[in-house]
């Protein structure tokens, strides 16, 4: 049996840092998660299961070669919120998917992490296309794909879910 070894790369924007998850991102995390804010996402989630979830992103990451990462204000070194290429088994594609934690959204560190976490996707792990999986009624996760240049494309029915709405990005030779 061979071990699985991977890396979990540091990007840099001018105001965040992404990279690995680490233990100190829990607690925002299980906060989030404990708030209606986390409807969008797939609910709320008791401490157990947030722990669960960070130890699956991790895993994602020996899985697929890329996956959530933590993302850190530089200034403040606090953990704002979690962005990045993800593909858990159920997702019709690849995706970029972005959470912002309580008390940071509305600043722009959403659209400024996604928008170097799609970079990434499409320079390093050679993505040609990615979608962004929205729920209906999520106006600020819809505003945010729309300012990444997304369109509407399609709907699509996610067994755990229910309808979600399809968000198609521009390949990489469509980006400035």
């Amino acid at each position: 049996m061979s071990a699985t070894t991977f890396t979990i790369p540091t990007l840099e924007t001018e105001r965040l840092r992404l990279g690995a998850f680490s233990l100190e991102d829990f607690e925002p995390e299980a906060e989030f998660f404990a708030t209606d804010r986390a409807a969008f996402v797939g609910g709320r989630m008791s401490r157990e299961q947030v722990w669960r979830w960070m130890a699956s992103v991790i895993g994602h990451w020996a899985f697929r070669g890329y996956g959530f990462f933590s993302v850190q204000e530089k200034a403040s070194g606090r953990h704002v919120g979690h962005v990045g290429p993800w593909f858990p088994e159920g997702w019709p594609e690849p995706e970029i998917g972005w959470t912002m934690m309580n008390g940071f959204e509305g600043k722009g560190y959403a659209f400024e992490a996604a928008e170097a976490a799609r970079r990434w996707a499409y320079e390093a792990r050679g993505w040609k296309t990615a979608i962004s999986l929205i729920v209906p009624g999520n106006t600020r996760s819809i505003a945010l794909a729309e300012k990444l240049g997304a369109w509407h494309e399609r709907d699509f029915e996610h067994a755990r879910f229910g309808r979600c709405h399809i968000y198609r990005h521009p390949g990489p030779e469509d980006l400035p």
